[in-house]
């Protein structure tokens, strides 16, 4: 619950925090060809397929999978959109190819879309499948509704019925494949949808195929984080190489982490303490670097984690501690922060302010401490002070 306020209130200062790094929502994105084995799972159409890793599996998925098949659709595997009009670094152009043969050009090599920004990302596998004969290519999506609070346009308590369906159907408007066979596969999308919990599922595209099937020729699905103590077996598919480090890192010690673009890094305590330092760095000037919310009861062991993750951004010029401590005592954070100072080499300006339960003492360990910080008496004075340190 602590999580998901966090995300809502960062995602609602957008405006004034700049662009993201990248995309970091709190939900689980699993790559095209663990989709497609999901939804073939659930009876939905989809091209035959392997996903491999290496050039000798292209090889004995070509020699075992597809004997007969003179050309094959080629697919590299990353969690961003745009493959196909991406480019590698190597120089070859796009990520999606037919080809007669494949050497497994794509694998170990660098793809930048326009969804992954300029570092681009290491395609580690590539999706063999069938090259089929599509007639007609159309755009399928199942995404969740805010007012309904559920799926679109599905009344959540009655479940999809077939005239929900057939009106999906005939809005999709398909030239040659069987009308009721469509309806199935559609119903057969939504429970799927519904029963593993996804937040998004996109189909782009849907095709009609030659011998009048619709199929599912792209999978792209998103699941709720907060369902994972159900959907254990989907949220193996998690790929942690395609995701950010940091927020790796951040999980591992059950802390929040959302990377941002700029230049001072943020460690506080609450969803809503968070959003406000980011609201008056951007006040005073600034922008911040991340946000790592040490929720209401880290331990000093995890301060220390915390800022290990902090000072591993060679983007960040100052770091801002803001903590109210409710739950969370000043004195453990101060006591983290001490020992952070003997693991981290701290190359950066650290400005501190503490305010609430036991913040005598956790000044007083930071004062004894002889580190040099910077203090500061409340949230709009330690906001300035961070500015000036990071941009001086």
């Amino acid at each position: 619950m602590v999580r998901g306020l966090f995300n809502k209130l960062i995602s609602r200062s957008l405006s004034v925090a700049g662009k993201w790094q990248q995309q970091q929502l709190r939900r689980l994105n699993i790559h095209e060809y663990q989709g497609a084995e999901l939804m073939s799972k659930h009876g939905i159409n989809v091209p035959k397929g392997v996903a491999v890793g290496s050039v000798e599996e292209v090889r004995k998925a070509i020699q075992d999978a597809f004997p007969n098949e003179s050309e094959l659709v080629v697919k590299s595997q990353i969690l961003a959109g745009g493959r196909g009009l991406g480019t590698f670094k190597s120089g070859l152009k796009g990520g999606v190819h037919i080809v007669k043969a494949d050497q497994g050009k794509m694998l170990g090599q660098i793809l930048v879309t326009k969804q992954t920004g300029p570092q681009g990302k290491v395609v580690s596998k590539v999706y063999l499948c069938q090259k089929l004969s599509l007639i007609n290519e159309m755009y399928f999506a199942i995404t969740l509704d805010r007012k309904t609070a559920g799926p679109v346009p599905v009344d959540v308590f009655k479940g999809i019925t077939d005239e929900d369906a057939a009106k999906v159907v005939d809005g999709l408007a398909p030239k040659v494949a069987d009308r009721n066979a469509s309806i199935e596969q559609v119903k057969k999308l939504y429970k799927l949808f519904c029963e593993c919990d996804c937040t998004q599922l996109e189909i782009n595209p849907i095709a009609e195929t030659a011998d009048n099937q619709l199929v599912a020729a792209d999978a792209k699905l998103n699941f709720d984080d907060n369902a994972a103590f159900r959907q254990k077996e989907i949220f193996t598919y998690r790929d942690p190489t395609q995701e950010d480090p940091r927020e790796v890192a951040a999980a591992k010690a059950d802390l929040n982490y959302i990377g941002l673009d700029g230049e001072i890094g943020c460690m506080v305590n609450g969803a809503g303490l968070a959003m406000a330092t980011m609201d008056i760095i951007k006040l005073h000037g600034g922008t911040p670097a991340n946000f790592l919310d040490v929720g209401g009861n880290a331990s000093e062991g995890q301060v220390v984690e915390a800022f290990k993750i902090l000072t591993s951004d060679d983007k960040v010029k100052a770091i801002l501690v803001n903590i109210f401590g409710g739950i969370m005592k000043c004195d453990i954070i101060a006591s983290g922060i001490v020992n952070a100072a003997k693991q981290v080499q701290l190359k950066v300006p650290v400005i501190v302010r503490l305010e609430g339960t036991n913040v005598d003492q956790g000044k007083r360990i930071l004062k004894e401490s002889d580190m040099t910080l910077i203090t500061a008496e409340d949230l709009d004075d330690a906001a300035e002070k961070a500015v000036k340190a990071a941009y001086k």
